[in-house]
């Protein structure tokens, strides 16, 4: 019999998530059965998600939802819900995160403008470095609607939307006619007690006929090895550049959790067992 660690979920998080929210165990695993295989984890992911389905597919006292893999959730978001075309300018908010930094430079590589913002000036300098057309921090704007109009004056063709709330609904106004939204995340919301109310986005969508679209990228499991392979290519030819985070210590993975929803990590945060 072997054993292994794991973290509990030991209580829902009320508001942002706690170390106390979290309980570390040992737990017995099956023997194998014929035909199977025992594998070690070396890197695990922190990411946003968490935070949601713990909320709607976990009770307490379930091991913490999580992945070993990254997901190619900038490919599928960008070309097949933006779908976007060359010469169209692209916004990507939480642009230095994991995925926001891949749909940057996917928008450069299919010949887009892009407009990146993110949460400080380390965060700004590094999607300059990578290729932004322009990049702001959010934090340090006076106003978050002059800073879009100044970065693109004409609007913006795509939205990739991973914070929803009020940066959603300032960045609608600024949508050019028959703009799309992918709406992957919406990291400012997660940590709410109290459901946000507002502004509301209807009469832009109508009067610029919008479309905008949620979605999850296991809609694409069938086509996964495509985007796996399209995205090696860029990396080895130096198209796609990558940054990650790596939290040593599986004892660390709840802080390592905390602080990515902190927007503490620059690009991908992963956690070194």
């Amino acid at each position: 019999m072997v054993t292994a660690k794991a973290w509990v979920l030991k209580k829902h998080f009320e508001g942002f998530p706690k170390t106390s929210d979290f309980d570390l165990k040992e737990v017995k695993l099956p023997n194998l059965k014929d035909g199977e295989l025992l594998l070690e984890s070396v890197f695990l992911s922190v990411d946003p998600y968490m935070r949601v389905y713990s909320r709607t597919v976990m009770k307490e006292g379930d091991i913490m939802i999580g992945t070993q893999v990254a997901s190619l959730t900038a490919y599928f978001g960008l070309l097949e819900v933006c779908k976007m075309k060359p010469g169209e300018t692209v916004l990507v908010n939480a642009a230095a995160g994991a995925v926001g930094s891949v749909v940057g430079q996917l928008a450069k590589i299919g010949g887009c403008k892009v407009v990146g913002c993110a949460g400080s000036d380390d965060k700004v300098a590094y999607l300059k470095k990578i290729g932004f057309d322009e990049a702001f921090n959010y934090k340090t704007v006076k106003s978050l609607d002059e800073a879009l109009r100044k970065a693109s004056p004409d609007g913006y063709d795509c939205f990739f939307d991973n914070v929803g709330g009020e940066f959603a609904s300032i960045a609608i106004n600024q949508m050019k006619k028959y703009g799309r939204i992918a709406v992957c995340g919406a990291i400012s919301l997660y940590n709410d007690s109290v459901p946000q109310k507002g502004p509301y986005v209807q009469v832009s969508m109508i009067l610029k006929e919008l479309r905008m679209e949620g979605f999850l990228v296991t809609r694409w499991n069938n086509r996964r090895e495509e985007g796996v392979k399209a995205l090696l290519k860029w990396v080895m030819e130096g198209k796609v550049k990558y940054h990650e985070q790596v939290t040593e210590g599986f004892e660390n993975m709840p802080m390592a959790f905390i602080g990515m929803l902190k927007g503490e990590n620059l690009g991908k945060a992963v956690v070194k067992v």
